[in-house]
């Protein structure tokens, strides 16, 4: 395989991510990257960088649907759309899936059928599924004849044991493919292949963003992770519970039934609450944007102070958990928007995990943002590594298709 031009598509629960690659013989170069943010906002943005970073649009449309947003990203990959960058004719397609369900466990090439497979689990993932499977269908009607690959997050994390997947419920539910699945396992796959050759035997890797997980990685294989069958479960994130009394839920079941005739129609509004109201949202009452809640902090907000201590609190239980785990820890990784960027949540969840091997280096963690890759943010003669490291989810899709492409 001497080259191969491969569309990336990035679905998430407002977004849609996309980059073009030239990938084959081991080279992987991209060839620009661009986003729809905002879908279903007053906020809607639109934008497209070059390979050198440089923007080639930048623009502030209505996205009321993902079926604008998508046109938008059609639009833009048609010849000549961009003269600025000339795109190749597309080889293949990756897509990005939080989960396939208990039926579709491996990456591999879409096919109708498939895509209608994976929609009976939207419930696995309902703020994800939905536009990934729409993306899917649009994809194979769009670039007819180009083969399209899904990449799952659940496929990191096959390699738990039933100790750590298997949930404590009645058989017949776990019959029905209830299980843990977790997610940002292709974020997870990244720090590992960004690690090589020199992946340590006890790593845990903290995606901190608006959705947050942690997982546990022995020699490179998951042994467990935050997330559980869906993505509100676990830590505390942006809009969602993590993981909660499940009397908690009941509850509050109980007081939309009563104003709600329908089994349905309850669930929805619950799952509205636990997914999209809650997290740092919920507690704070003002934001699920970690920086706004730190400028809030400044002014004295006392609700933003609890809803971020939470935040970082819940993340250095699960930081001493899963070095319980593993048996100790050689490496802590912080990836995803707050972990990256925000300074203070690394220093506070850090602050005290010195039994554990783990000591901050204060400048080096204030330096560390300033210079936008992996940086080493442990003190000198720290039992355990602490880093930084970018995701790098496009291109561990990339490497899958040319994978699948090559069978």
């Amino acid at each position: 395989m001497h080259s191969l031009p491969v569309l990336v598509l990035n679905s998430g629960s407002s977004s849609i991510k996309f980059a073009v690659y030239e990938a084959g013989d081991g080279a992987r170069t991209r060839l620009l990257e661009g986003a729809a943010d905002g879908i279903g906002t007053d906020e809607g943005q639109f934008w497209i960088k070059n390979a050198e970073g440089k923007r080639l649009t930048d623009e502030k449309p209505a996205l009321p649907t993902r079926a604008e947003a998508f046109a938008r990203v059609e639009q833009a990959l048609k010849p000549g759309a961009l003269p600025a960058v000339k795109i190749p004719a597309l080889g293949a397609i990756g897509h990005r899936m939080v989960s396939g369900g208990p039926t579709v466990v491996e990456n591999q090439r879409i096919t109708p059928g498939l895509i209608d497979e994976m929609e009976k689990y939207t419930a696995f993932a309902p703020l994800h599924t939905p536009i990934a499977v729409y993306i899917m269908r649009e994809a194979l009607r769009l670039f007819p004849g180009v083969p399209n690959f899904v990449c799952l997050d659940s496929w990191f994390h096959r390699t738990m044991a039933p100790v750590a997947a298997r949930m404590p419920i009645p058989e017949e539910y776990a019959a029905m493919g209830v299980r843990r699945f977790g997610a940002h396992g292709l974020s997870y796959e990244s720090i590992v292949y960004q690690l090589q050759p020199r992946v340590p035997e006890r790593l845990i890797v903290a995606h901190l963003g608006n959705g947050a997980s942690i997982s546990a990685i022995w020699r490179g294989a998951c042994v467990d992770t935050s997330m559980g069958l869906t993505p509100t479960g676990g830590l505390i994130s942006g809009t969602r519970t993590g993981d909660i009394d499940p009397g908690v839920l009941l509850f509050i079941l109980r007081k939309i039934g009563e104003r709600t005739t329908g089994t349905a129609e309850a669930a929805d509004e619950l799952e509205t609450v636990a997914a999209k109201k809650a997290g740092l949202l919920g507690v704070s009452g003002l934001s699920n944007d970690m920086r706004d809640l730190r400028e809030a902090i400044k002014a004295g907000n006392k609700s933003a102070r609890l809803a971020v201590e939470q935040f970082t609190w819940t993340v250095k239980k699960w930081i001493g958990a899963f070095t319980a785990e593993l048996g100790g820890v050689d490496m802590l990784v912080f990836t995803g928007g707050i972990g990256e960027n925000d300074i203070d949540s690394r220093a506070e969840i850090c602050a005290g995990l010195d039994a554990l091997g783990i000591v901050l280096d204060a400048e080096r963690n204030k330096k560390c943002v300033e210079a936008r890759g992996a940086a080493v943010i442990s003190a000198e003669g720290s039992p355990a590594e602490v880093r930084v490291i970018p995701p790098a989810e496009d291109l561990m899709i990339v490497n899958h298709v040319v994978r699948l492409m090559g069978k």
